[in-house]
C-alpha cells in the first residue's frame, strides 16, 4: 500500500468496516487524537479514543463542523443529515487500531531504527543522537517524549521514503506493554539508558521492570548499555530472547566495548578519557552533572557502533547544547505574555508550540517569532510551505521570521509578517515597544541566540521566582478525573489568585483541557477571567452587592446562600436585565453541618415557593461544603453531610420541576467517598499537588517551586550578630548567604532564626537572624558538595519550597498548612510557567 493511504486501506490495516455513503478517493496523511490540534482536515482521519477521563466521540460534530470527513471508532454516532458527508472506520477498540496503523506503517520502510527504553534519560539520547547525526543523514525522531503507547504509533507514522534514520522512545509503566510497542518500532539498535523508580508500583519488582523493558530489543540487532549497571547486565545475559541480540557495553570494567577510564571537570565542561579496540580515545562534552556524562556516553558508543570517526566525533560531542525540555511562559513588556523556546527550532515541537500559544486567550493578538530550522534535511521550499500552512491554521497573526532561509522563503507566508537576515538585524532594525498587548512565541534555533531576544522582551523583575509545572497539574487533574464515575462534572477552583499561581494562566490550562466549570471567591477574579478569554462557566463563591451589576454584565454566576443574597440579585436583575431576556444561572448552597454560609435546610420550602416565582433565576448547582473530609475520625459526620445535601438537593428539583447538579465533594472527598447523587465534584488544592494523605501524596506532583539567588556571600566572625535586632548571633566563624526573598514576598517571618530552611545544591541551609521584608540570611559554612567542590557561589539558585524540600514540610515548620503559604506568595514574586 503506498502512503498516503486511502480509507479502504486504513479499513484493511485495522480490521474495520468502512462505513460512508460516497466514497471518495480520499488520502490519509495525518492522524489525530485531540481535536484541539487540527492542522490539515482535509487529509486527516480522527482517531476517537476512549479512556476513563474521556471519549473521543463526543468531539466528532466539532470536527466535523471544522472540515474532518474521517473518523476511526469504535460505535457509529447518531447519522444527522449534515453529517452525510463524514466517512466512519469501525473498529473493535481505537487505541489497537492506532497501534496496527503504526505497525503496518513501519514495516514499509527498511531503514535503521534505534529504540531508547529506560527509566532517565530517553529523550536527552534521542535529542543528542539527532544533534550528533542530522549532518549525514536524514532523520526522523519522536516529537517531544512521544514514547507511550498511542505516542509511539504517532512517532513511527512520521516515517517517509526520505528518511535514513528513525530514533524512537518507548516507555512503559505496566507489564505487557512493550511487546506492544516493539511491534511497532522494531528497532534494529536498542540503547537501554538506565533503571530507577519511575513506575515501580506497576511492576512486581525492580527485576521484572528491566526484563519487561528488554522485550523492545528481542528482535534487535545490538543492544547498547552501561555495564556497570549490575541489574541490567545480569539480566540482559539471561534473557533467552536476546541471545542473539549483540551486545555494546561501556563502563569502568574493563571487559566493556567502551572502557571508561577518567573523568576529569574543568570550568564547566568535562573530559572523559576511555580505551575503545585497545586504542584510547577521549572527548569533551559541556557538561559536569553524572546524568549528563551517562546520556553522553550512551550516544558515544552509538556513534562508535556505527563507524563514525574519532576526530568526528570528539568535534560533535564538544559542540552538544542543553535540551530545551520545556516551554516557558512569562510575563513581557507591555502587557504581553512571552512563551520562550529560544534552543530548538523543528517542525515538531513547532507544532507542540504553537498549541501551547493558543491555549493562552488573554490575548487577541498571537505573533510568532521564528529562525531558521536547521537540520531539518528537507527541501526547503516544501519545509517552509508546511511551515506557512500551519502558522495560518493555528490563527497566528503575526510572523516575524530571522535568518537567511526563512528570509528567502517569506514569500510562502500571507499574514502580517517581517524578516530579518539574523538576529542583529532584528534588534537593530524592530521596534520592540511595538509588541502590545499580545501572545508572543519566541521559537528559534540555538544557533540564533534568541536568548538576547527573550532577556529585552521579558518583564523587569527581581530575582524571587515562583515556577510552575504545567505537565505536573494537568497530570494531578487527570488523578482525580480517574476517580469519577463517568458523566461526573469537574469544577475547579481558581480563587485567591488560583492558590497563588496566577488566575488566568491557570484557567486558559483548565478551559483547554475541558474542565466543566471554574470557581472564583469575588466578581473581580471572575471579570478579570472574562476579560482574558476565559469562556467556561464561572461560580462567584461571595458575591456582593456593589458587584452584582458587574457578575450580571459578565455573565457570572452567583452562589446564593442567603435570601439577603437572594434579594440583592434579584434586584440587579431588575435594573440591568430587561433587554437580555437570559435566566440567570445561580449554585444554592445548603448548610450540612459546617455552620459557615448557607440556607438552612429547614428554609427550603421557602426557597423553593421564592424561586418559583422568579421564572428569570434558573438553579444550575446545589451544594454544600464538607467539614472534615480528610479526617476519618469524622467519617461517619461527613456520611452524613452527604446524605442530608442529597436529601435537599432532591427536594429542590422535586420543586422547581427540573434537574440541578450536585456537588459537595472537594479535593480529599473525591479520594475518599463515592456518591452516585454527586454529579459534579469540586477540585481545589489537590489540583495544585497537595494531598489528603501520604499514599495519595505519592501519586501526586509537586507543581510549585519558589526559587531565587545568592545575592552575597559574607564571613560572620564569632560573636558577631546578622539581621534586625541582633537576633543572628554568631557563636562561632561561619559563612552566610543573604538571598533576596523576605516576608513581603510571602517568606514568613517566624521562618528567622533556624526555623526554616532553604535548599542549595541539594542540601539545607538554616536562616540565621529575623527576616527582612526583602531579605534573609541562610548559614552556608557546612555545605560541601563532593561532586563539585568549588564553594558555594553568588547568583546560584536557592530552593525556598519544591521537589527538594516540599511545601508540606514547610507548613509544618510554620504549624500552619499548604494554602496559607501558597497564598501567601505575593504578586510581586514573577509567576513562570513551563511545560516540559
Amino acid at each position: 500500500m503506498d502512503f498516503p493511504y486511502s480509507l479502504t486501506d486504513i479499513a484493511f490495516i485495522t480490521d474495520g468496516i468502512l462505513v460512508s455513503e460516497k466514497i471518495d478517493p480520499v488520502r490519509v496523511r495525518e492522524l489525530l487524537i485531540d481535536s484541539r490540534r487540527l492542522v490539515h482536515p482535509e487529509s486527516t482521519i480522527f482517531i476517537a479514543l476512549t479512556s476513563v477521563r474521556n471519549d473521543g466521540h463526543r468531539y466528532i460534530p466539532e470536527l466535523y463542523e471544522r472540515g474532518v470527513r474521517n473518523f476511526l471508532v469504535s460505535s457509529l454516532p447518531d447519522a444527522p443529515a449534515k453529517m452525510r458527508e463524514a466517512r466512519f472506520i469501525q473498529v473493535k477498540d481505537p487505541l489497537e487500531a492506532l497501534r496496527k496503523l503504526g505497525a503496518h506503517h513501519r514495516s514499509n520502510f527498511h531503514l535503521p531504527v534505534i529504540g531508547i527504553t529506560g527509566s532517565n534519560g530517553k529523550t536527552i539520547v534521542k535529542e543528542w543522537l539527532f544533534q550528533l547525526m542530522h549532518k549525514d543523514k536524514k532523520i526522523v525522531r519522536s516529537p517531544k517524549s512521544y514514547n507511550s503507547q498511542i505516542g509511539v504509533p504517532l512517532s513511527v507514522w512520521k516515517i517517509t521514503p526520505e528518511n535514513e534514520l528513525a530514533i524512537f522512545e518507548a516507555g512503559i509503566s505496566l507489564p505487557g506493554e512493550m511487546e506492544k510497542l516493539e511491534l511497532i518500532i522494531r528497532p534494529t539498535i536498542g540503547v537501554f539508558t538506565n533503571i530507577g523508580t519511575a513506575h515501580d508500583e506497576g511492576f512486581q519488582d525492580r527485576d521484572q521492570k528491566i526484563a519487561e523493558k528488554l522485550k523492545l530489543f528481542r528482535h534487535a540487532g545490538t543492544i547498547v548499555y552501561c555495564r556497570d549497571h549490575q541489574p541490567i547486565h545480569t539480566t540482559i545475559l539471561s534473557d533467552p530472547e536476546l541471545k542473539n541480540v549483540n551486545k555494546f557495553t561501556w563502563g569502568k570494567e574493563s571487559s566493556a566495548d567502551l572502557e571508561i577510564r577518567e573523568v576529569s571537570v574543568k570550568q564547566g565542561k568535562s573530559l572523559i578519557r576511555g580505551v575503545y579496540q585497545d586504542q584510547p580515545v577521549t572527548i569533551s562534552v559541556p557538561f559536569t552533572d553524572d546524568a549528563s556524562l551517562e546520556n553522553a556516553i550512551h550516544c558515544w558508543s552509538v556513534m562508535l557502533l556505527l563507524g563514525y570517526g574519532e576526530e568526528v566525533i570528539s568535534q560533535r560531542m564538544a559542540a552538544l547544547v542543553p535540551i530545551a525540555m520545556r516551554l516557558e511562559l512569562k510575563e513581557a513588556i507591555n502587557n504581553c505574555s512571552l512563551i520562550n523556546d529560544s534552543y530548538n527550532s523543528d517542525i515538531n515541537s513547532l507544532g507542540i508550540a504553537l498549541d501551547f500559544l493558543n491555549q493562552q486567550t488573554q490575548h487577541g493578538k498571537k505573533t510568532l517569532i521564528l529562525s531558521d530550522m536547521l537540520q531539518s534535511g528537507r527541501d526547503q521550499e516544501d519545509l517552509y510551505s508546511e511551515i506557512a500552512d500551519i502558522i495560518q491554521d493555528k490563527g497566528i497573526k503575526r510572523i516575524i521570521g530571522i535568518g537567511p532561509e526563512i528570509h528567502r522563503q517569506q514569500n510562502k507566508f500571507s499574514i502580517e509578517k517581517a524578516f530579518f537576515l539574523s538576529t542583529d538585524d532584528f534588534l537593530a532594525q524592530f521596534p520592540l515597544s511595538s509588541f502590545r498587548e499580545e501572545d508572543i512565541l519566541l521559537k528559534g534555533a540555538r544557533l540564533f541566540e534568541f536568548e538576547r531576544i527573550g532577556r529585552l522582551l521579558q518583564q523587569k523583575s527581581h530575582e524571587t521566582i515562583l515556577e510552575i509545572n504545567l505537565d505536573s497539574m494537568v497530570h494531578n487533574l487527570n488523578y482525580y478525573r480517574s476517580k469519577l464515575a463517568p458523566g461526573t462534572m469537574t469544577m475547579v477552583m481558581v480563587k485567591a489568585f488560583a492558590y497563588g499561581s496566577g488566575s488566568f494562566e491557570i484557567a486558559n490550562l483548565l478551559q483547554f483541557h475541558r474542565v466543566d466549570y471554574l470557581a472564583v471567591a469575588y466578581t473581580d477574579e471572575g471579570v478579570e477571567l472574562r476579560k482574558a478569554g476565559i469562556t467556561l462557566p464561572v461560580m462567584v463563591m461571595n458575591p456582593e452587592e456593589q458587584s452584582m451589576d458587574l457578575l450580571l454584565k459578565y455573565d457570572l454566576e452567583p452562589e446564593i446562600y442567603n435570601f439577603r443574597v437572594l434579594g440583592l440579585l434579584e434586584k440587579a436583575m431588575t435594573e440591568n436585565l430587561a433587554e437580555s431576556g437570559n435566566p440567570i444561572s445561580i449554585h444554592v448552597k445548603i448548610d450540612t453541618g459546617m455552620h459557615r454560609l448557607g440556607f438552612d435546610p429547614a428554609e427550603v420550602d421557602t426557597l423553593i415557593a421564592r424561586l418559583k416565582n422568579n421564572a428569570d433565576i434558573h438553579v444550575r448547582s446545589v451544594f454544600s461544603h464538607l467539614a472534615a473530609s480528610e479526617d476519618p475520625a469524622e467519617d461517619e459526620f461527613t456520611k452524613t453531610q452527604i446524605k442530608l445535601l442529597g436529601s435537599v438537593a432532591g427536594k429542590i428539583q422535586a420543586g422547581l420541576g427540573y434537574q440541578a447538579l450536585v456537588h459537595i465533594l472537594n479535593s480529599a472527598g473525591i479520594s475518599r467517598f463515592a456518591d452516585p447523587t454527586q454529579t459534579m465534584v469540586r477540585l481545589g488544592i489537590g489540583l495544585y499537588g497537595i494531598g489528603f494523605g501520604e499514599e495519595e501524596q505519592q501519586q501526586l506532583r509537586n507543581v510549585s517551586t519558589l526559587k531565587t539567588s545568592i545575592s552575597q556571600i559574607r564571613e560572620v566572625k564569632a560573636g558577631e550578630t546578622v539581621g534586625y535586632n541582633r537576633k543572628g548571633v554568631s557563636k562561632t566563624g561561619r559563612i552566610i548567604a543573604i538571598i533576596p526573598i523576605g516576608y513581603a514576598d510571602g517568606f514568613n517571618r517566624k521562618l528567622g532564626n533556624g526555623t526554616g530552611k532553604v535548599i542549595i545544591r541539594g542540601k539545607p541551609a538554616v536562616t540565621v537572624g529575623n527576616i527582612s521584608m526583602d531579605s534573609c540570611a541562610v548559614d552556608i559554612t557546612d555545605i560541601v558538595d563532593p561532586a563539585n567542590p568549588e564553594p558555594v557561589r553568588e547568583g546560584e539558585e536557592v530552593i525556598i519550597f519544591g521537589d527538594a524540600y516540599p511545601i508540606t514540610l514547610m507548613a509544618r515548620a510554620l504549624d500552619t498548612i499548604p494554602y496559607e503559604i501558597l497564598t501567601g506568595i505575593s504578586q510581586r514574586v514573577k509567576r513562570v510557567y513551563f511545560y516540559e
